[in-house]
């Protein structure tokens, strides 16, 4: 088994020319995380049209600091994804939502997740936004503990649908001004810790 060094991997902004390396790091966590009863026709329509990567590299296109990438040997290792002025479905809260935080399974437990959330949390504030949110899956123990020790609290749960299945996920959200303060950094270039 090869041990891989954490010291390699680097943080930054995703570029157009990653979408297809993020189509398929996308699709292969989603797969993961959420295909546990098995894959269905349904589940696989909902990722190709989730996933294409003509959709990926136009969002980042249109909204070009929406997503930061972590990155091992110039091969791309995780990811996560913003979505400004997002209506959270608990409460009235309109603020970024981090619509998504996936890492390659053999990258946990190196700290890919930690910085690349402590890199959105960075540039939020340094953008003035006082707070994000998201939802994560309710059966999804090790994620939900995850926000947990990032200081993320639970603001109740709400159902994704997909296909006519209800999916239940705990939405949680975190002030980012009483956040610690981080460092500033170049946003073309984002800090590695």
């Amino acid at each position: 088994m090869t041990t891989l060094d954490k010291n390699q991997i680097k943080y930054r902004l995703a570029r157009p020319s990653d979408a297809l390396c993020l189509s398929v790091l996308f699709r292969q966590v989603y797969m993961h995380n959420y295909a546990i009863e098995g894959i269905s026709a349904d589940f696989s329509r909902f990722i190709v049209q989730q996933f294409a990567v003509d959709k990926i590299e136009q969002k980042i296109q249109n909204t070009p600091n929406c997503m930061l990438v972590a990155e091992y040997k110039n091969n791309l290792a995780g990811v996560a994804e913003i979505e400004y002025n997002k209506k959270c479905p608990v409460g009235d809260l309109v603020a970024p939502e981090l619509n998504k935080l996936y890492v390659l399974e053999c990258f946990t437990g190196l700290g890919v997740g930690h910085q690349l959330l402590d890199n959105v949390e960075q540039q939020l504030q340094q953008q003035g936004h006082a707070e994000l949110w998201l939802w994560v899956y309710a059966i999804n123990d090790r994620a939900i503990r995850f926000y947990e020790r990032k200081n993320y609290q639970w603001i109740g749960n709400a159902f994704f649908e997909l296909e006519g299945v209800n999916y239940e996920n705990k939405v949680m959200h975190k002030n980012l001004t009483t956040a610690s303060k981080l460092l500033p950094h170049d946003q073309t270039s984002l800090k590695n810790r």
